[in-house]
């Protein structure tokens, strides 16, 4: 028991003293530890303090640099500023001595204009007093015409007017005749081209090249199926097609005529494939000119089609291509007018190219330029304002639609390709060939229209050019002067415009040139 006791004594001594020593030494280890802790935080201070030395330096640095920097910038600009005083000083300097010389000058001149004005003070007595002796020496003179005459000069002087008027009214009447005689013959002009555009447009009477398509057999045994029993077949394909068969002595062909050239291609294709098939009857007739029709519309349409997309026109309304297509069968003054209307597209693509324009617009004026001649009805107005109106009617470019009303001066040109739609039309219908004109009657022409210039004094050579529309004739420049070139190309066109018929205007010059040679040996 005694021990028990003494070993709880022990233990309780023991733990007492080992909680003492573990606090010393917790204590101890404590202040070490904060110890350590004040020796870094002494430490990182230091570090701090030198790493803020050394920013603070680098700052003061820094600065002093952008210090400098803009001081030398300073300096730079100053001195700039300074020069550029000192140069407009120099320029001012310079003005100014300039101005006095000025001054100088224009004091110099108004000393000299006014001994000029002084001058002149006295020639104008000098002159007023001659033209006081002037008026007595005419007073004079008058008195003593009157005396000589036994006439006044108030009556002198209504009797030289009577003279003159006489004359005048002469001069005018003649003047008068000669502007008639030149307004008929612009008006026959005018009235055969609206005589020809209203044959090409409406179904009257017109030359047979232009109303009349030749359907070929091959005997004359299918004469009498084509006409049928009592004129049956005849009757039914004329009715049905719109156009008149001829049926005559003619051997081994059949006339097919009328104005549509569409109707006749219709009825010469039908006539092709009754013969070729055999069974010619009015049911029969009816059937195939129904398929023929539709298909020559398809063929209007395709021919529009390849027209455009070969000319490398886009987004042309259907209508229009359908129109465009149907040229293909119409001619104007004998000149096929599809294959017109191409070649003024392109002709108006290159003319606008080469200045600058717009070449899509001009190649498509150029192509719709005659689709109002292709319409199938006929209002009463020119071919250029229905084809206006139609390409206004189908979304055209404006400037498109103007060039088209405005080829034939029908109204004002607004748009800049409007004159080369003209031109370009012009070109393609008066070149050689192009229409109704054999190459013996245009090279005869041609010859006529030099002989005309050859037969004048002073004419050395003498050329027609432009297809007939302009005639150039040099001259002997010793022989002509300048006033007589003038009023030889008058003469000469005068009597052009009475010996020659001719289409449009030609245009003549006088060509006179001095040249001086001489040999350097």
């Amino acid at each position: 028991m005694i021990d028990i006791i003494v070993m709880v004594i022990v233990a309780i001594v023991a733990l007492i003293a080992g909680i003492v020593i573990g606090r010393v030494l917790l204590k101890k280890a404590y202040k070490q530890e904060e110890d350590k802790a004040r020796e870094q935080a002494e430490m990182i201070v230091k570090e701090a303090e030198l790493k803020g030395e050394a920013i603070k330096k680098d700052k003061i640095l820094e600065a002093k640099e952008k210090f400098l920097k803009l001081k030398s910038e300073f300096e730079e600009e100053a001195n700039k500023k300074k020069n550029q005083i000192i140069s407009n000083e120099n320029k001012l300097k310079q003005r100014e001595q300039v101005i006095s010389k000025q001054i100088e000058d224009n004091k110099r001149r108004e000393a000299e204009l006014d001994s000029l004005k002084e001058n002149l003070t006295a020639q104008m007595e000098i002159v007023n007093k001659r033209r006081n002796e002037l008026e007595k020496i005419k007073l004079e003179q008058v008195t003593a015409l009157e005396k000589v005459a036994n006439l006044s000069a108030e009556e002198a002087r209504n009797r030289l007017v009577e003279t003159l008027q006489e004359e005048a009214q002469t001069k005018a009447s003649s003047f008068i005749k000669e502007i008639m005689e030149e307004a008929k013959l612009s008006a026959n002009k005018q009235a055969k081209k609206v005589v020809i555009e209203a044959i090409q447009r409406t179904a009257t009477e017109n030359t047979i090249e232009n109303c009349v398509s030749v359907f070929n057999i091959e005997s004359d045994d299918i004469k009498g199926k084509i006409i049928g029993r009592e004129g049956r077949n005849i009757r039914a394909l004329e009715s049905a097609t719109g156009v008149e068969i001829i049926v005559d002595d003619t051997p081994e062909a059949i006339i097919i005529s009328g104005f549509d050239p569409v109707r006749r291609e219709i009825a010469r294709l039908s006539l092709h494939r009754l013969v070729t098939d055999g069974r010619i009857h009015p049911a029969r007739i009816e059937e195939v000119v129904g398929k023929t029709t539709k298909n020559i519309e398809e063929e209007i349409v395709e021919i529009g089609e390849r027209t455009v997309i070969d000319l490398g026109i886009h987004g042309v309304h259907p209508e229009l291509i359908k129109m465009v297509g149907r040229m293909r069968f119409r001619s104007s003054y004998g000149q096929n007018l599809l294959q017109h209307s191409r070649e003024v597209a392109k002709l108006c693509a290159i003319m606008a190219s080469e200045l600058g324009l717009n070449a899509k617009h001009a190649k498509r004026a150029g192509l719709l330029h005659d689709i109002g001649k292709v319409w199938p009805e006929e209002p009463e107005m020119p071919h250029a304002l229905l084809g206006m109106e139609l390409a206004k009617k189908y979304k055209e470019h404006p400037d498109v639609c103007n060039a088209i009303g405005a080829h034939h001066d029908e109204i004002e040109m607004t748009a800049m390709i409007s004159p080369i739609i003209q031109t370009c039309d012009a070109i393609s219908g008066s070149r050689p060939g192009a229409r109704r004109e054999i190459m013996e009657s245009y090279l005869k022409r041609l010859k006529e229209l030099e002989e005309i210039a050859l037969n004048f004094d002073g004419v050395n050579k003498c050329y027609a050019i432009q297809a007939g529309r302009e005639l150039r004739v040099i001259v002997d420049a010793e022989s002509v002067s300048d006033s007589i070139a003038g009023q030889m190309s008058f003469d000469i066109s005068q009597k052009i415009e009475k010996e020659m018929q001719y289409p449009g205007q030609i245009k003549v010059t006088v060509i006179r040139e001095m040249r001086s040679i001489a040999y350097a040996k």
